[in-house]
């Protein structure tokens, strides 16, 4: 069995601060998002051919005239090297990118949770690494008896993606496991490797998809996510309460987000 069939690339758009100087709620304000999305994708290939293909197309951006004078081109290869990122590449590297990632073979599922601050409060103790606890714990409640192993690759984000938090939200995803199915043991190893960003090419993979997931609730903006709707197979609109019945919070190809979703 190839190793695709086991790993999973965890990657999220948007943030988890909800607070301000002053404990003062700041969602929506300049630099703050107003939805976090947490999204895994599969990647249904040899990883490292398609490793390898984006660092020919990093390499390819980073070398070429028409990019050498791009601040964010420049930027990260003074860092280093260039390297996809959804939100800082201007629009030609990023359709081209799209592009890449639509010959692919992948499924791509997400969760994006409104950042309410009650709710917060009230179920995540008001701190950020157990709202991304919660939100990761929904992405693998309904993977623990599908295959004997299953390795996260994430993206590392603070103390978000301290082993132990990690931890908590795949013993949140048990507990979810056994409440659903209370008759059928969780038979899934579950392992977590933590990746800086740029050090991990297939995770920008994750990163266009959930960028492009966080354009609708965030602006409205449908065409991004349109075009890479064939590879979306879920979008759970979390805490959308006003879709609960009939599981209408739960977006695919046949029933698909729309501006509608747009977060006011």
């Amino acid at each position: 069995m190839g190793t695709y069939h086991y790993h999973r690339f965890l990657d999220e758009a948007g943030d988890t601060t909800f607070f301000g100087k002053g404990k003062i709620p700041i969602i929506g304000q300049e630099g703050v998002s107003k939805v976090f999305i947490l999204g895994m994708l599969h990647i249904k290939q040899d990883l490292q051919k398609v490793r390898q293909e984006i660092i020919i197309l990093q390499q390819q951006i980073e070398q070429s005239r028409y990019y050498q004078s791009v601040p964010s081109v420049i930027k990260r290869v003074q860092q280093g090297g260039f390297y996809f990122h959804a939100k800082d590449d201007i629009p030609e590297i990023r359709k081209d990118f799209f592009d890449y990632i639509l010959q692919l073979d992948i499924s791509f599922q997400a969760v994006a949770a409104r950042k309410i601050v009650s709710l917060f409060e009230k179920k995540h103790n008001g701190k950020e690494a157990e709202f991304y606890a919660d939100l990761l714990s929904h992405l693998l409640k309904d993977k623990l008896q599908k295959q004997g192993r299953l390795v996260l690759n994430i993206a590392e984000r603070g103390s978000s993606t301290h082993h132990a938090n990690l931890e908590k939200g795949l013993q949140k995803a048990e507990e979810r496991h056994k409440k659903k199915f209370p008759d059928k043991a969780k038979t899934t190893k579950v392992n977590f490797t933590v990746h800086k960003f740029r050090h991990e090419p297939l995770l920008a993979v994750a990163d266009y998809l959930c960028w492009a997931i966080q354009r609708v609730f965030e602006k409205g903006e449908m065409r991004y996510y349109d075009y890479v709707l064939e590879k979306i197979s879920l979008v759970v609109d979390l805490y959308d309460s006003t879709k609960y019945e009939k599981g209408g919070n739960y977006y695919t190809p046949k029933n698909p987000l729309t501006s509608a979703n747009k977060i006011s």
